[in-house]
């Protein structure tokens, strides 16, 4: 990382491609490990957690989505509660945007911290003038 973020906002496309061994996952590895090497915040908005949760429980397992969110935290990333503060943002942007609801939580929540959101969705482009992409 050459300038370093206030936080780093994970979107769940980004950690089912580090849970699924994508290509792009390996690049979310190393940003989770430069964060902890250089003290910056791992966020995730319980929203995005959710989604990840069901997405995984649909494909393999409940029991699986619940080893994979319980291993999310054991990496350090912290889960943001959504208050009416970021449901607010949030809204907003899907107000404004063609974009699912629960990227807009993702979105909301890196415009909140000031963060960096870390991302290969290409949803989020139509919002990089609002938000900082760290494309993976």
């Amino acid at each position: 990382m050459s300038r370093k973020p206030k936080a780093l906002v994970l979107d769940s496309w980004a950690v089912l491609a580090y849970l699924e061994d994508e290509s792009s996952g390996q690049k979310v590895a190393d940003m989770i490990g430069d964060a902890h090497e250089h003290g910056i915040p791992l966020l995730m908005s319980v929203v995005n957690a959710g989604e990840v949760w069901y997405i995984l429980a649909r494909e393999v397992s409940e029991t699986e989505a619940d080893k994979a969110v319980d291993g999310l935290r054991l990496l350090g990333i912290e889960f943001v509660d959504a208050d009416w503060q970021l449901a607010r943002v949030a809204g907003t942007f899907k107000a404004n945007n063609r974009m699912s609801f629960a990227d807009c939580f993702a979105a909301a929540l890196a415009k909140e911290h000031k963060a960096d959101l870390v991302t290969g969705d290409k949803e989020f482009k139509q919002i990089e003038n609002a938000v900082k992409i760290s494309w993976v």
